[in-house]
């Protein structure tokens, strides 16, 4: 694997500025954290904060955590999908405007995350060419396929991780990976911005992904467009 085009993605000074922006973070949204918390476990059972083995950088596996957003009795696959009955009504609006994300800010202090990188995967998922840097609460493929629980509810339950594995995953490993190799801080910060602005607004399916027939066999994939990868197209998709 050769070594990034960029400096900034494995640097000393991107891990200063997460820790800096993590510490603001959890300081400032200290009170709505605990009143999310309250919510929580008034609306319904079960702990407060949801914690899952992921994968992060080198491959090491790691705990993250998140606002629990479902049910915490009924398992599941571990995909998720638009209208998926394991989520609860608080967390409907908590993964409607990422709210379900704010503790991973606490990974990111940790040195488990980054403000920007590829998303941790589970295990199941993880991914070899993007190892190399650590995952992010939010990177250039999480813009891409922002819509990625609306595009998974066209397609059937029982073709769903065949889907994933064969058409999406790939994609975004290309988009975040090309993104990384290219990445400064004025990147990280125009698409922590994106991402802001983006999380208040309705997710819209790519145009490859709205043919999808009820088997999911129709899909059309434009390898070209949703691997472009640069923060220039994602804006110009936010955009639209």
């Amino acid at each position: 694997m050769p070594e990034p085009q960029s400096r900034w993605s494995v640097s000393a000074s991107k891990r200063l500025f997460d820790v800096l922006v993590s510490l603001i973070v959890l300081t400032f949204f200290s009170l709505p954290m605990l009143a999310i918390a309250v919510l929580i476990w008034l609306c319904s059972d079960g702990p407060v904060i949801f914690a899952q083995s992921r994968i992060g950088r080198r491959g090491r596996p790691f705990q993250i955590y998140k606002f629990r957003s479902m049910v915490s009795a009924k398992a599941g696959p571990g995909l998720t999908k638009d209208g998926d009955g394991r989520i609860t009504g608080i967390g409907y609006w908590l993964r409607k405007f990422k709210l379900d994300e704010l503790p991973q800010f606490y990974n990111v202090l940790r040195g488990d995350m980054s403000l920007v990188g590829p998303r941790p995967k589970l295990p199941q998922y993880a991914e070899r060419l993007t190892a190399q840097y650590r995952p992010g609460i939010t990177g250039a493929a999480t813009l891409a396929f922002r819509s990625e629980e609306e595009i998974l509810k066209k397609v059937h339950p029982g073709q769903m991780e065949h889907f994933y594995l064969r058409r999406i995953k790939p994609v975004k490993e290309r988009i975040d990976l090309r993104y990384m190799r290219r990445a400064t801080l004025w990147s990280d910060l125009a698409l922590m911005f994106v991402t802001l602005r983006l999380s208040l607004v309705p997710a819209r399916i790519p145009g490859s992904f709205r043919n999808l027939d009820r088997t999911g066999t129709q899909e059309r994939i434009s390898t070209a467009r949703n691997g472009a990868g640069t923060i220039r197209a994602l804006y110009a998709e936010g955009e639209q």
